[in-house]
Order: structure tokens, then sequence, then C-alpha cells
């Protein structure tokens, strides 16, 4: 894939403002599309866009094909008449800085569950229709699968898969019979939380395109245990005869961590996957590519070898190299989809292999100018070390903001940033403008800065911190926050070195998207 020389901003949508407690694919979304475009940002980056599970992660989902119905417009369902316009204006009194997802969930799921309800007694036919057209094409492939999972997991108080009835767990026919007739309500409503979402988020996507706005999203290379994936895919997985995972997902110890990172997902039996034709993920990668123009492939080097631990251990010291399946998975997805556009998340310690099965696809690796000063001027996150076809970023999700970075970096690090940037004066205030200006002004094709980046935000910002299990993925933007004032560097920034969007015939302020 080529990257056109642009510029982006990565902005998560439960990160947008709002008065239910989590960012809504409303108003405000298509008000965000609006400033990208007044700030001549041609990309929106967001993060996967699943069902969050354990740790409220965007990269532990209960479906790698699902949407999350916590974004759902609750006041399109009310003006539409599937909730109660009472409830929203009854609704609780929510943080605005944080998401906080306890109380969001426990009071925005029962609306959402109800909202079925309301459509199978009402809706016209042409809306029930669609709603039909949307089961029958992605029920056979993993909607049904998706929303009986959820049914049980609601019915059993939210316990993971591998604690329900042995009959269940095993998916045996009878016992699947008997439960999906039982909960066919319950899975019917899931469905349509998924449709709604589909219909809302691809409506807004159509609004991004038309304004000349492409959406980059992300892949998690691995699925949560805990998801309808593995409980209704078993033989892909390396799994005992009760369903526990019998390897896990992990990285060896390094400089960083003397044991390593134990992520605890199961592993592919990509064996498996291969005779298949590696269709799982084909049509994975389909049902994403309704939902973005752009796909990240989170941890890359994963696909060339990957750090197998043995189920029980306490950390990722005793794993393994394994060869993952290489060429082989992207030349089947190639030939299934057609080019499709990805971005190689190349970061960590990568070997000639890794290199190798990127460049062999044309894709884009990715540079994090955080990661660029800590020794010399071989690093090769400095930007006169890169080649065009590649991401360059001030930092990522996992990073801490830019301005936290550098206050908190080691003396030699900051002198080093200071003299690359040629700044005789510390740059405590300014270091989040410096290496975006930096990294517009790279080689690299496309740039991309988070928000809190543009808004110079110290490490209270932050969206993730990996060594924490929770607290993580909460930073909200703050109402009216970018103004006119920041939305004019920003276009200064991507006219000045040649990223600005092209013009579109559509006007920026016209919120008319129905």
């Amino acid at each position: 894939m080529k990257l056109e020389r642009s510029a982006g901003l990565l902005l998560h949508p439960t990160s947008l403002p709002g008065r239910f407690g989590i960012g809504e694919i409303n108003e405000v979304a298509y008000r965000w599309v609006d400033t990208l475009v007044s700030a001549q940002q041609t990309v929106w980056q967001v993060l996967p866009l699943g069902p969050t599970g354990y740790g409220d992660s965007p990269y532990q989902t209960f479906s790698a094909f699902a949407g999350n119905p916590l974004l759902i417009d609750l006041a399109r369902l009310a003006h539409e008449g599937y909730v109660a316009h009472e409830a929203l204006e009854e609704a609780p009194v929510f943080p605005e800085e944080r998401v906080d997802f306890g109380p969001v969930i426990t009071w925005k799921k029962p609306l959402l569950l109800g909202a079925y309800q309301q459509f199978a007694t009402q809706a016209d036919p042409a809306e029930a229709a669609a709603f039909n057209s949307f089961c029958a094409e992605h029920d056979g492939i993993w909607l049904h699968d998706y929303a009986f999972f959820m049914a049980l997991k609601d019915h059993f108080h939210g316990e993971a898969w591998g604690t329900w009835p042995r009959e269940l767990r095993r998916r045996e026919p009878a016992a699947l019979a008997t439960w999906g007739e039982r909960l066919a309500p319950a899975i019917m409503a899931h469905k349509f939380m998924q449709y709604q979402f589909f219909k809302q988020w691809g409506e807004l996507k159509r609004y991004a395109n038309e304004h000349g706005v492409l959406i980059l999203g992300d892949i998690p290379i691995y699925v949560s245990h805990d998801s309808a994936d593995v409980w209704a895919h078993q033989h892909l997985f390396p799994l005992d005869e009760d369903g526990r995972p019998t390897v896990v997902a992990g990285v060896p110890p390094d400089y960083f961590s003397p044991t390593g990172q134990l992520w605890g997902n199961p592993l592919y039996r990509w064996d498996v996957m291969a005779d298949q034709g590696y269709q799982w993920w084909i049509e994975r990668v389909r049902i994403t590519l309704h939902q973005v123009d752009m796909v990240r492939f989170d941890h890359f080097r994963g696909f060339e070898a990957y750090w197998e631990v043995p189920a029980g251990e306490e950390t990722a010291v005793n794993g393994r190299w394994v060869k993952g399946p290489g060429a082989a998975l992207f030349e089947a997805l190639f030939s299934a989809l057609g080019d499709v556009p990805i971005i190689a998340e190349d970061l960590g310690v990568i070997t000639p292999e890794v290199e190798a099965l990127r460049d062999r696809f044309g894709l884009p690796g990715m540079k994090i100018l955080q990661f660029a000063f800590g020794d010399d001027a071989t690093n090769p996150y400095l930007p006169h070390n890169y080649e065009r076809n590649c991401v360059v970023y001030t930092g990522s999700h996992d990073n801490d903001t830019t301005r936290g970075w550098f206050a908190s970096a080691p003396e030699p690090e900051q002198a080093f940033c200071m003299r690359y940037l040629g700044y005789a004066a510390s740059l405590t205030h300014d270091a989040a403008w410096a290496l975006m200006r930096l990294a517009a002004s790279s080689v690299a094709a496309l740039a991309i800065f988070p928000v809190q980046d543009v808004l110079s935000l110290g490490s209270e910002a932050r969206m993730n911190m990996p060594s924490q299990a929770a607290g993580n993925w909460a930073w909200r933007l703050p109402a009216n926050a970018l103004d006119d004032d920041l939305i004019a560097r920003l276009a200064e920034l991507a006219e000045t070195y040649g990223r600005a969007g092209i013009p579109t015939e559509g006007d920026a302020d016209d919120l008319s998207h129905d």
C-alpha cells in the first residue's frame, strides 16, 4: 500500500465529549469530522471499535467483528421511538473529564436492550426489512454467534464462558438448540444493537469520506479468551477439553521488562487456519473494512514469529519463539480482498525476517518520535533515518503524552532532543508542538498526532498505561477544547509541509447527514 502525503489525528470515539458519560456516534462525532476538515487533516485514527470486556480495553473485546454498543447514539434511538425521552432526561450526571465505564454500562445497557422490544413492535416495514437484511448478511459469519454468546453471558451474570455448564462450553447441539430458543428475544436484542452500531457508524464514515477524511482503524493480532470468537471457533485455538488455553501469548524478557510480558490471550492454530484458507482472518478483515478505510495490524511481528508461553506460567520467561503464518496469510488476504490498506505496527525489537515480511507486501511501518532520542544519530526513529513509506507519530495510545514524556525523560535524552530540534531553552511547555512540527516536516507519508498532544496536555491525559490493569482508556476530550487558534495552527502545519487536505465541495459546517 502506498500512502499519500497527509496528516491526521488520533482520538478514540469513546473520548468524544457528550452528555451520557461516553462518546457517541452523534452530532458531536460529526462536528469532530468537521474539525478535522477545518484543520486540513485527512485521517482520523481510532482504536479497535469492538465491545470491550475486562479492563474496558479496546484490545480485549467480546468479539473481533462486532461494534461497541456503548457508542450508539441514544438520542437518535429516542427520536426514532425506540428509547423513551424521559429516560434520557433522567440520566445520571456523569463526569465530563473521563469515562466511568461501570456506571455508563449499568445505565446504558438496559436502555439498549429494551430498545429492541420497541423496534420489534413499531418499526416500519422498510426499517424492519433493513434489519432482517443485516442479519442475513452477517449471521452466518459472526453475528449469530456473537449475539448468542452475549445473551448467554448476560444470563450467567457476566461470567466467562469457561465457567458455563459443560454442554454450553462444548457447544453440544441439543444444548445450543434449547438455550437458543430460551434466549431468543435477548439474542435478537444483541443483533439489533449491532444493526444500530453498523448503521450509525457507517453513516458517520460515509460523511467523513465525503468530506475528504479517511478512518484508520486497528486490528489486534490476538483475541480474548472470553470472546464469541474463541467460544464459537474452539478448533482454531489450542485449548484443552474444557476450553482452557494450553499456550498463551506474550513477549519475551527485554531491557524494559526482565520477566517479559504475559498477555494471556490464546494463540492460533495456524495450521488449521491454513487448511481453511485463512477464511476466519479474511472475514475479520472484510468486516473491519465495513467500519474503516485503512487498518493498523497490531503486533505485526507476531505474524512472522510469536512468543508462546505454556498456560499457567506466572511470567513470560519460560516461552519460546514459534514461526507464524508469514507471507501465506497476507497472500490469502490480498487474493480475497484486493489491495487491503494495511499499516504494520512494527515497533520494538524487530528482526530482519519481520522487516522482509513487511517490505515484501509494501506495508508502511511506524515511527514513534518519543523513542528517537535515547541514544545517537543512528536511532531508526530519528526523522533523518526514515523511508517515505511509513507513518510517524509523536506518541501512540500506549505512550505518555509528549509533554509528560519530555518532563520525565532523563536529562541526556532531553538534551539530545533539544539539540536535534535546535532549541536552546527548555522544551517543557513546547515539547508537543515541537515534535509535531518535526513529524510534519519529515519524509514520512503520514503524520499522526494524538489529540492530547495538540492540546499540550501532561501525563494526566494519558490514554493507556500498559503495565496498569485498571483505570486506562478513560480520557475524554473537553468540549470545545480544540478552539479556532489550535485548528488554524494544525492547518498551517499541514499546509506548510505539504500535508493539507484536498478541498471538497461539501460545507464543513453542514451537519445535515441524515
